[in-house]
């Protein structure tokens, strides 16, 4: 059955607020503009730590630009609580490892959702190891992300690693537009593809590069 899961975040924000407290969280983040809603969003609740892990990006000169724009966003932005950087092993060779074999499927099936499970648990364990109250990603808040896919892994990893998944979808509340509103602010770099070298070949194929 399908879960609204930005009402779950609503009542996990409400009880963070009646509780007085501010946990820390692992927000695994893909690239600047994904994030920039995210960190606006969640900042007045959370110590955030964004965590840059994110091997499915097979050309390392994206890989570079993609990290400093995110530096330089977490930078400009205005925040109420400290913003921290992380940033994961670059190994581009986990993710075509786990390709193997599906190498022909469309967009946002099984090997999009193997990716995602690559990235999540990277930030579980990192979020097991740095004593996080939560972790959680900034994927969903793409109109190309399986925003269900990713919140049942996240509860799988949550349980498997014993660190509190934050389940959200942040398509909701108009986050995607005002992801593209913050990313003119910002003068923030918006890629055509996910990062990886099979949608980039598709990005080509529709003319989006």
């Amino acid at each position: 059955m399908k879960q609204n899961y930005q009402i779950i975040l609503n009542k996990t924000l409400e009880n963070i607020v009646k509780n007085g407290l501010k946990p820390s969280l692992l927000l695994h983040a893909c690239c600047a503009p994904c994030s920039s809603y995210v960190l606006e969003y969640l900042n007045e609740y959370f110590e955030i730590t964004v965590f840059f892990y994110n091997p499915n990006i097979t050309e390392k000169i994206e890989y570079e630009r993609r990290a400093e724009e995110i530096k330089r966003l977490i930078a400009e932005l205005p925040h109420k609580n400290e913003i921290k950087l992380l940033y994961g092993k670059y190994d581009p060779e986990s993710f075509l490892t786990l390709s193997k074999g599906m190498e022909t499927l469309p967009e946002g099936g099984e090997r999009c959702f193997k990716c995602y499970r690559l990235r999540l648990e990277e930030t579980a364990k990192a979020a097991k190891k740095g004593g996080f109250d939560y972790f959680t990603t900034t994927l969903s808040i793409s109109p190309h992300k399986n925003a269900q896919k990713l919140n049942e892994i996240g509860a799988e990893l949550s349980e498997k690693y014993d660190v509190p998944y934050l389940f959200s979808d942040f398509k909701k509340k108009n986050g995607y537009k005002r992801s593209c509103e913050l990313s003119a602010v910002y003068g923030l770099y918006r890629q055509s593809y996910c990062g990886c070298a099979f949608s980039k070949a598709a990005a080509i194929s529709d003319g989006r590069l």
